[in-house]
């Protein structure tokens, strides 16, 4: 693997042009900034963003409309449905996996 990295320097100077002709620093200074690459891309955000989606459709899964009909009856089958407890943990940690892979891939 190759570890050149691109990087750039740029030359800033102040002040008037005379005073950094002559050399005197009083007026004008010198300041050097190295331009680095960004550490993500954009297709690292769009993986970010997509885990986020993802995560967020877990969440609308698991949260769930009128569990029951009437509130003095217990109904355990649509508080402990397949889509709440299973499903929808499962969507969350694949939207969890989707975002550390965007963060571990260069």
């Amino acid at each position: 693997m190759s570890t050149n990295k691109k990087s750039r320097k740029i030359i800033t100077t102040t002040g008037s042009q005379k005073a950094a002709t002559t050399g005197k620093s009083s007026l004008g200074s010198r300041k050097e900034y190295e331009v680095k690459e960004m550490l993500f891309k954009q297709k690292n955000f769009y993986y970010i963003f997509g885990g986020l989606i993802v995560m967020a459709i877990g969440f609308v899964l698991m949260s769930g409309g009128q569990a029951n009909p009437s509130p003095d009856v217990f109904d355990a089958d649509s508080l402990y449905s397949f889509r709440r407890v299973f499903l929808a943990p499962l969507v969350i940690l694949i939207g969890l996996g989707l975002n550390i892979y965007a963060i571990f891939k260069k």
